[in-house]
């Protein structure tokens, strides 16, 4: 767990002074009130033989004075503390964010959408609360329990071996409860992403819900995930409150002892080895004493349920990028001629199969070109290789006659456009969704994108036109919307390179045509990769290539096509046959 703390230290910045201030004060605190016994005892003491009203309240007036410095130095500690755990769980919330943003494809498979949620929100939470607890009652409960011995002993002398015999019995009671209630705390939080994972499946596909009449069976679902959490919950919790009984046993033992023993030696030395005033401290440092251990049993339950969330966040800040821009980036794009050279790919190191093997491409600037293939003949994968989101295994993969590895990340991603196949519209008007694009796009060039995406009548449909309110992953929107403002999105970056994998699928055949032919009049000098399943879609593109589990088994014009690929011709006649399929 310190390692993977240490990862999340310099999360903590400009928060450093706070926390040291919240130790500072803690410790004075501490000081403070092991102190006030000790003077109060001194004040019993002297009332007993008899001091003098002046003098009894003169150190009363002492005591009140320390007793509301202590609680100025634990008012100010809750204030720092909560300052700087507050802070820290703000720096460390936009920390894991910023390293999520950074990894690849690659990366992001190792953790699902709702573990890294799950991370983001609750193991933060858990991980502010520790952070909390280690700067002031992981430093206050420790300081509190060691003071307290040594004024026991100071003070009562062989009566504090009291503690000798307590103290153990605490402590292994202590252990073996929070021992037994750890298992369910650690299996809480693979069970918090499924329940995240079900939250967030269910909400994606609400209308797929629907349409089945499924509501019953996702309510039941997500009720078993959230009955088992409560389930591990309940039972941690109902080990960990064994230890106020515990508590309680230990503290009336600790009383009736020093009580019946103390009053005895009182009684029997008439005050000449412990008097009234050291009675009345012992009880008090017992308690501070039995009190400090039970806090820090507590710390330990937590540190245990937060160890957990610490090694989670741990992983995704040491999780390094698979893709990275080389320390002397190229950051020019010469044109939008891309080269597959000998490439091959799998998607891990250990994974068995390739999903590309033998591709060798040579696409010039400027060139349109088509792709075809069935469900898994790794389309996408071909396309995902161009603006790096990932590596290839072997070969390579060059745009503008430079190897993609040798180009500046964002200069490259900049130069290369994708409207991918699942298209994503982000909160906000349809206008902030455009400058995705640009973000300095005027309001003629947007007017322009939109246009030849055939986007512009219906957006001036809408009552609000382009401030109108996108919703969240653009569900106020049908799917050929969609993906037309999807398209225009792509156009404004003015790209060497535009990719549309499937991103027309949803819009009928005249609009598809369309957009075709504004590409060739407003962007002739762009390379254009058009994925598709619809044949009519690429017949004019200046190259065809048909892809078969992972490779390219044909590549050509149309009618070259028709004539030597079985495949090309078979999908033609199908779709001409029997009419355009629905996609």
């Amino acid at each position: 767990m310190i390692r993977d703390f240490k990862k999340l230290l310099p999360s903590v910045r400009e928060f450093k002074r706070p926390a040291v201030l919240t130790i500072i004060f803690i410790v004075l605190e501490v000081f403070i009130e092991v102190i006030i016994p000790f003077l109060t005892a001194d004040m019993v003491n002297a009332i007993k033989d008899g001091a003098p009203l002046s003098g009894v309240v003169k150190t009363g007036l002492f005591l009140v004075f320390l007793a509301v410095l202590s609680l100025s130095c634990g008012a100010s500690a809750g204030y720092t503390g909560s300052k700087a755990s507050a802070g820290f769980a703000r720096n460390l919330r936009h920390d894991v964010y910023c390293r999520v943003q950074d990894f690849s494809f690659e990366n992001i498979d190792r953790f699902s959408t709702a573990s890294l949620v799950t991370r983001m929100t609750t193991d933060i939470g858990n991980v502010q609360m520790a952070f909390m607890m280690i700067i002031r009652i992981a430093i206050r409960a420790p300081l509190m329990f060691v003071f307290a011995i040594v004024m026991a002993y100071f003070m009562g002398g062989a009566l504090a071996t009291t503690f000798v015999v307590l103290v153990p019995v605490l402590v292994v009671g202590l252990i073996a409860i929070t021992r037994r209630a750890m298992p369910a705390f650690r299996a809480v939080f693979r069970k918090y992403d499924k329940l995240n994972e079900s939250i967030e499946e269910n909400v994606r596909a609400m209308r797929v819900v629907k349409g089945f009449a499924r509501e019953d069976y996702e309510k039941q679902k997500f009720g078993t995930a959230s009955r088992n959490i409560c389930k591990d919950f309940t039972y941690a919790e109902r080990i960990v409150a064994l230890n106020s009984p515990l508590m309680q046993l230990c503290l009336y033992m600790n009383m009736l002892f020093v009580l019946f023993i103390g009053s005895k030696l009182i009684i029997s030395n008439r005050g000449a080895t412990i008097d009234v005033g050291q009675l009345s401290a012992m009880l008090t440092y017992g308690f501070q004493i039995l009190m400090s251990l039970m806090i820090i049993s507590m710390i330990y339950v937590m540190f245990t349920i937060s160890a957990e969330s610490i090694k989670r966040l741990g992983e995704v800040m040491s999780e390094e990028p698979t893709l990275t821009s080389p320390a002397e980036p190229v950051f020019e794009v010469r044109d939008g001629s891309i080269d597959f050279e000998d490439v091959s790919f799998k998607y891990s190191a250990d994974a068995q199969n390739y999903a590309l093997s033998d591709v060798d491409l040579h696409i010039p600037s400027g060139c349109t070109v088509g792709i075809l293939g069935g469900t898994g003949s790794s389309k996408s994968t071909l396309v995902q290789l161009i603006p790096r989101l990932y590596d290839v295994s072997e070969g390579r993969v060059k745009v503008g006659g430079r190897d993609v590895r040798e180009y500046d990340l964002d200069t490259l991603r900049n130069n290369v456009a994708v409207v991918l196949q699942k298209n994503l519209l982000f909160s906000g008007t349809i206008r902030d969704n455009l400058r995705w694009g640009d973000p300095e796009a005027t309001d003629e060039e947007m007017e322009a994108a939109c246009r030849l995406a055939q986007a512009d009548e219906f957006i001036r449909s809408f009552p609000d036109g382009y401030d109108t309110k996108i919703e969240q992953g653009g569900s106020n929107v049908s799917g050929g919307q969609k993906q037309r403002l999807c398209i225009a999105r792509a156009l404004l970056k003015k790209p060497k390179i535009l990719i549309l994998d499937d991103s027309t699928s949803a819009v009928d055949t005249h609009t598809d045509a369309l957009i075709r032919a504004g590409f060739r009049s407003y962007i002739p000098e762009t390379t254009k990769i058009i994925i598709a399943q619809r044949v009519a879609s690429v017949m004019d593109a200046d190259m065809i290539l048909v892809m078969d589990n992972g490779r390219i088994v044909s590549s050509g014009t149309h009618d070259e096509l028709m004539e030597k690929s079985a495949i090309y011709r078979e999908t033609y006649l199908q779709q001409n046959k029997g009419g355009e399929r629905d996609e």
